[in-house]
């Protein structure tokens, strides 16, 4: 029993991975529980990364996931999934910081770049000897980042940039951040490269500042920045993004990470709920011999297997590219919402003892909440999918009469 709630896979599907797929998963949830466990409540408090654990990162074979050489481990679909879910399990906010940094800044530079452009920056990419950031959405463009307004224009020898991002994860201390504009010539979207000074300073026209007060992801820091007439060389202009579907292709090839990591988070909530059940004590008996509580640990052990049984298909989907956007969407937009009310179940089982960060559930319940906002949102999910079952599209707003 202690160990189905330690390790909760109750349609064992575990057992169907590789040797490799099942070393990858031991060694970051090791990982995660040897040297990102014991700092990251003081890091999320503090509203810091922990940096201590970039070394150890490196270290694991895991920066670059999917994208084969240039010191990155070519990761299957299903391995990079166990990546997010086992950091997710841990601290959502470590996760982020791959997710952005290794699928987002390095995938886009991999797909995007020519072959200079690949060797110059993902090897240091790899080894974390730099970190990258990838910068699309603005203050005025979330979900309908296709819209997005930061120009781009063409002058001798290289490109002069202008507009706003927001809500950059590590956009404020990244070495290589991606960053998509608008070309004033063509109207077309294309992406380019800044890097920091050999000082460590940004370019002029470069402006980052740190958002605070957030109330979930804490320990990893996001940016709004200030673009004001930033110049750079035609040599940081990643060559083969030429319009929007080049932003897609990115964020196809890293579609399910954000389902993958709700699944580490409701994962955590099962754990946490049912030790706590086992020995918490109330009316003369461990909380865990009520029905109430037990129909709430079988509620939830059901939520995670079904989200577990579909990210497994998503990632077989994947590897077949036979994977729709609408697929993803569904499978988005469940997990998050299965997750989350699984953490705000486990938060509740837990009452006021729920509420501190030593016992973890409030910091996983806070960084759901985000899950549940990047990379979409519920509701956008559900339009996707809506317009999927019907072939009418409601993103538009509809005119009034």
């Amino acid at each position: 029993m202690t160990h189905m709630i330690e390790d909760p896979d109750y349609f064992l599907l575990d057992n169907d991975l590789s040797d490799a797929a099942r070393a990858l998963r031991d060694r970051v949830r090791d990982f995660g529980r040897t040297h990102v466990e014991p700092i990251i409540n003081e890091a999320w408090e503090k509203a810091r990364f922990p940096e201590a654990v970039l070394p150890g990162l490196a270290e694991l074979g895991i920066i670059g996931t999917f994208i084969p050489g240039y010191g990155c481990p070519g990761l299957s679909r299903q391995e990079a999934g166990l990546v997010a879910r086992e950091m997710g399990r841990i601290d959502g906010s470590v996760n982020t910081f791959l997710g952005v940094h290794s699928n987002l800044c390095m995938g886009s530079i991999y797909m995007l770049g020519n072959e200079e452009q690949r060797q110059r920056w993902l090897p240091a990419l790899a080894a974390i000897e730099k970190t990258g950031a990838f910068a699309l959405t603005e203050p005025t463009h979330g979900s309908d980042s296709v819209s997005l307004e930061t120009s781009a224009r063409r002058e001798t020898g290289g490109w002069v940039l202008n507009g706003h991002k927001r809500w950059i994860g590590n956009g404020h201390a990244a070495d290589v951040i991606v960053l998509f504009a608008r070309d004033e010539a063509d109207g077309d979207v294309k992406a380019f490269v800044v890097e920091k000074r050999q000082d460590g300073t940004y370019p002029g026209g470069y402006s980052p500042t740190v958002i605070t007060g957030k109330v979930g992801k804490r320990a990893i820091n996001q940016a709004d920045i200030v673009i004001d007439n930033l110049r750079l060389g035609e040599e940081n202009r990643l060559e083969h993004c030429e319009s929007f579907s080049g932003v897609n292709r990115v964020l196809r090839a890293t579609r399910g990470g954000a389902s993958w990591e709700a699944v580490g988070h409701g994962m955590a909530a099962f754990e946490i709920a049912a030790k706590y059940a086992l020995f918490r004590e109330q009316f003369g008996g461990p909380i865990g011999s009520y029905q109430l509580v037990q129909e709430k640990l079988a509620t939830m052990l059901s939520d995670l297997t079904a989200m577990q049984l579909m990210c497994t298909r998503m990632a077989e989907l994947q590897e077949r590219e036979e994977l729709t956007t609408a697929m993803a969407s569904l499978v988005k937009m469940t997990t998050s919402r299965k997750a989350l009310e699984m953490c705000r179940t486990a938060r509740d089982m837990l009452a006021g003892n729920g509420l501190l960060l030593e016992n973890h559930i409030a910091r996983h319940l806070t960084d759901m909440e985000v899950v549940s906002t990047y990379e979409g949102t519920d509701s956008m999910q559900a339009l996707i999918v809506g317009r999927d079952i019907t072939g009418m599209s409601a993103f538009t707003r509809t005119k009034r009469p």
